[in-house]
């Protein structure tokens, strides 16, 4: 079998773990919140996180009666701590390549989290970003990635996604679209998808009408 090569018209990157290292940023904020609420490493490590909303992780921790207040003061949090959030390599170099009309965010944070993460990276900012206040059902459910292929245009077959989270492969898999996996925060065996790569430095994105991805 030779190297496996995805034809695309459009691609869509997550952010957190694929764009940008917000890592240490992400621990900061939600071991804060973690501490006001009570909320200890073991009820953490029981549930999913990376890859979700705050509202579903924060639903998973809190009553059904606080996840409202919960929610608005992790995402508070967040905002607040922009320190450390920086470009992964190859990022940048991708995005200023590519067509803007040709490539998306879709992100499981928040607009205004997401919109400052990237400034804070140094990122181009994209025509189309799908954040969770657009959405009604968020990764690994795949909503984001639709609307984020019906924003560009193109057809969910003829896109592209480029994850870092077992939740977004799943979305992206179950809106019919093909799925490049980096593996900064997850290991290879975590990753189902068409290709695995250590990081964007190693995708190798070439043409302008239609964009072909294979390991560089």
């Amino acid at each position: 079998m030779g190297p496996v090569e995805l034809i695309a018209d459009a691609l869509l990157f997550d952010l957190d773990g694929t764009l940008v290292d917000s890592t240490p940023a992400v621990i900061r904020s939600w071991t804060a919140w973690a501490a006001e609420r009570g909320i200890t490493e073991t009820q953490f490590a029981a549930i999913e996180t990376h890859g979700r909303t705050s509202r579903s992780i924060v639903a998973d921790l809190v009553p059904a009666d606080q996840v409202d207040a919960a929610d608005a003061r992790i995402q508070q949090l967040e905002l607040a701590d922009l320190s450390g959030v920086t470009a992964l390599p190859g990022a940048a170099e991708l995005l200023t390549r590519l067509d803007p009309a040709r490539w998306a965010v879709v992100t499981s944070g928040v607009r205004r989290l997401a919109a400052a993460r990237l400034t804070a990276a140094g990122l181009p900012t994209p025509r189309v970003l799908v954040s969770a206040d657009d959405v009604r059902r968020g990764k690994p459910d795949p909503e984001p990635y639709l609307a984020g292929a019906a924003a560009l245009g193109i057809a969910p077959q003829r896109c592209v996604v480029v994850e870092d989270a077992p939740a977004g492969l799943t979305a992206a898999r179950a809106a019919g679209m093909a799925t490049v996996a980096v593996t900064g925060t997850h290991r290879p065996e975590e990753l189902k998808a068409d290709l695995v790569l250590p990081g964007l430095g190693q995708l190798s994105v070439t043409g302008s009408d239609r964009f072909v991805l294979t390991a560089a």
